[in-house]
């Protein structure tokens, strides 16, 4: 499925992020952290340590979306 990104915020999450922490984890970070609604649409970006790999996660109609 293709999303219209002229609507979305993306976010970037300062600093490293545990790469094994899966949506549950992002969320809360989203939420507790970053001080903003997970459930908004818009895009939250984590890398891990060394910068080379990147989680992004957002909500979409009934779930949450990871890649």
């Amino acid at each position: 499925m293709l999303v219209d990104f002229s609507k979305i915020k993306i976010f970037i999450k300062p600093g490293a992020t545990d790469m094994r922490k899966q949506i549950n984890g992002l969320s809360i970070i989203v939420k507790e952290e970053l001080k903003m609604d997970v459930f908004t649409g818009n895009m939250y970006m984590f890398c891990n340590r060394s910068r080379r790999i990147l989680k992004i996660i957002y909500w979409e109609r009934n779930g949450f979306c990871c890649g």
